[in-house]
């Protein structure tokens, strides 16, 4: 069991930095990215194909990362300058990615077992856990930049930070490539952790990013900039530990992993919206118990 759970946490750290990357788009931008499923392939692409022909694994890494920002400014692109509606360019976008990243690998699959990575020295765990820890603190750092600070306001009001002068074309195409970015580099090092990346390695990505931050912003709150990265990453860890208990499950197999992360995400979902529900509830029954007891003694003033 403590295996298992200890694999978890190092799987979670792993894809951290996607959630890091969907966290961007989905809550600051608000912008409905699907380009994940196929970005993330793209860097684990990149990086598997540039190892195996003898590149430095950190220039790998970077390559990835390039690759990522390069994906995300075309989704940008198609929904700013070209004028299709967002969900329908990371649609697109995704779409082609697949094509791509055949191209760059030139079969389904390329095996990097024998091959120097970043962890053949060093445990993924620590090194992860590093890594995450330093992206975290940029990121957080950038945000409070004044490019930063421009690119929450796109979420928030695009209306009024365009009345204030603001590109917010430049912001929401900076923002989306800075997401695919990250989760690029998150494929590059998963690739290096599993020995092998795979043309469908990227399937099913944007929904357990997605689930990576509901659930971190269920537990542990997203009061600030601060706070909400660390959500997202600690959602991730939570995520891979739920997952991980859940396969210990009899009845349950690997192949119903798909189906444990949409219940996760719906449970996620839910739970908020149920806890409010019961907290507005239980201050309506507070609210007309006070009315009731302030009209009963209006009433017995009155008699006397």
């Amino acid at each position: 069991m403590f295996e298992s759970l200890y694999g978890a946490v190092e799987l979670g750290l792993l894809y951290a930095l996607m959630a890091l990357g969907v966290y961007i788009t989905f809550r600051i931008l608000d912008f409905p990215d699907l380009t994940v499923d196929g970005s993330f392939t793209t860097g684990g692409a990149i990086a598997a194909i540039m190892i195996s022909n003898g590149y430095a694994p950190v220039i790998a890494c970077l390559a990835a990362f390039v690759g990522g920002l390069a994906a995300g400014a075309c989704t940008g692109l198609l929904h700013t300058k070209g004028k299709i509606n967002g969900l329908l360019s990371g649609i697109l976008m995704m779409i082609a990615l697949y094509s791509i990243n055949l191209r760059i690998m030139g079969k389904p699959n390329i095996s990097l077992l024998g091959s120097d990575t970043l962890f053949i020295n060093i445990s993924p765990f620590t090194l992860m856990l590093n890594i995450v820890i330093v992206v975290k603190l940029m990121l957080d750092a950038f945000l409070h930049t004044d490019l930063g600070l421009a690119l929450r306001a796109t979420g928030d009001n695009s209306r009024m930070i365009r009345s204030l002068g603001a590109n917010t074309d430049t912001t929401t195409i900076l923002g989306v490539s800075l997401s695919n970015g990250l989760v690029a580099l998150s494929g590059a090092l998963i690739a290096q952790q599993s020995g092998f990346a795979d043309i469908s390695m990227g399937i099913g990505m944007i929904v357990i990013g997605l689930a990576s931050v509901i659930i971190g912003e269920a537990i542990f709150g997203a009061r600030t900039v601060f706070f909400a990265t660390l959500a997202a990453v600690l959602g991730s860890i939570v995520y891979r530990i739920v997952v991980a208990l859940a396969l210990q499950v009899e009845w349950l197999k690997t192949s119903d992993l798909k189906l444990i992360t949409a219940i996760i995400v719906i449970v996620a979902l839910v739970l908020p919206s149920l806890r409010r529900t019961i907290k507005q509830r239980a201050l309506a029954k507070k609210r007309s118990a006070e009315l009731i007891a302030f009209a009963l003694g209006q009433k017995t003033g009155g008699e006397r």
